[in-house]
């Protein structure tokens, strides 16, 4: 089946995945460097790592492109840059410490999974 866009085919490959309280946001009227940014759950770093290969694998199978991937798998958070759409993979300690969802605002929620 195909997906309609960069940031589906991110939220279905994390969702089927077991990522958890994945969430992703519209930022762009208010960034330059991104059309969406998706913040979603691990359960451990390994699982961290896991999902960033498996994303990345889906991305590139839907002929898309990944500009970058930053983050070591001990610090609990991969960033993977697809240029227009923004993926933080993070434990969920890492993920309430920095409170991305807090920083770009409730406004920007574009959709949610548990």
């Amino acid at each position: 089946m195909p997906y309609k866009n960069l940031n589906d085919i991110c939220v279905q490959t994390l969702s089927d995945n077991k990522a958890e309280d994945i969430l992703s946001l519209d930022i762009k009227g208010i960034s330059s460097f991104a059309d969406n940014i998706i913040i979603a759950t691990a359960n451990s770093n390994r699982h961290a790592k896991s999902l960033s290969e498996k994303l990345i694998e889906s991305i590139k199978n839907n002929k898309m492109s990944v500009l970058g991937v930053e983050g070591k798998i001990e610090s609990g958070w991969v960033l993977v840059d697809c240029g227009d759409v923004v993926i933080n993979i993070m434990k969920n300690d890492v993920r309430d410490f920095y409170d991305l969802e807090g920083l770009w605002g409730e406004n920007t929620l574009l959709n949610s999974s548990n």
